[in-house]
């Protein structure tokens, strides 16, 4: 298996562990991150899932170029679409997703860290979408993530030029939540730490309502957060969370 689902106490930690090849994306790679997160869905106890690549070049070099290029068309859009289907299920996982970046996270795989709730990135980190100089776009959903991301006049900068960016450029546009120096799982394991403690559900009622900010109007978005917001306000969790606020002690959640 080229996709290795460990835990790290009450995270699971993800690796592509394809260092020859940069970590670089086959089909059936995207298949076994698809079986993985499923897998991490299922896991009760886990808080938040970190995602990175093996070795000290690669998070993700994107998709596999030689397997893409013998691809026959409709095997494309098929494949483009279950790409798309795998990623997105990081949108509806009950935990917050990092992405740990620790060198190049170019193509699909920048369009795996675009599909995670954060990105922390190595300083030697270097990031792009440079399908266009293959005669390409992005199709895991890069060029819907992106915009949203910085905005859609930079996205159309990286996706129209494929520059590259390195970790501090990133940083400075939005794209990556923090660059860290040393040890990225450590890091990472610190950065979810600031949430990890928290109601779960509450967590994941606050992440599904900023996710529709971008999708919907103001009007049916506000619409969304009363009804988040009154589903949060129901748990047992809030009840305890405004108890100790009251009381001066540290709550203590269930997840109910």
């Amino acid at each position: 298996m080229t996709i290795e689902l460990s835990r790290l106490d009450n995270l699971a930690l993800l690796t592509i562990n394809r260092p020859h090849a940069l970590n670089a994306l086959s089909f059936a790679i995207i298949q076994e991150i698809g079986s993985a997160l499923d897998a991490v869905a299922g896991m009760a106890d886990v808080r938040a899932l970190l995602i990175t690549g093996a070795g000290d070049k690669a998070f993700c070099a994107g998709a596999d170029i030689k397997e893409l290029r013998n691809r026959p068309l409709i095997d494309q859009k098929r494949g483009s679409e279950f790409g798309q289907g795998v990623f997105a299920k990081l949108d509806t996982l009950p935990v917050a997703s990092i992405a740990l970046i620790n060198g190049y996270a170019f193509g699909g795989g920048l369009e795996l860290a675009l599909a995670c709730t954060f990105r922390l990135a190595s300083p030697v980190a270097r990031m792009g979408l440079p399908e266009i100089k293959l005669g390409l776009i992005p199709g895991y959903g890069g060029t819907q993530r992106l915009p949203r991301l910085v905005g859609e006049s930079r996205a159309l900068e990286m996706i129209l030029t494929g520059r590259t960016l390195n970790a501090a450029e990133a940083a400075a546009i939005g794209l990556v939540n923090k660059v860290v120096e040393g040890d990225l799982i450590a890091a990472g394991k610190a950065f979810a730490a600031e949430f990890a403690g928290y109601s779960l559900r509450t967590l994941e009622f606050a992440r599904r309502a900023v996710q529709r900010a971008e999708k919907l109007p103001l009007v049916e978005g506000l619409r969304v957060e009363a009804d988040l917001s009154t589903l949060a306000y129901r748990t047992a969790d809030a009840e305890e969370g405004m108890a100790a606020f009251e009381e001066k002690r540290r709550p203590e959640f269930k997840d109910d």
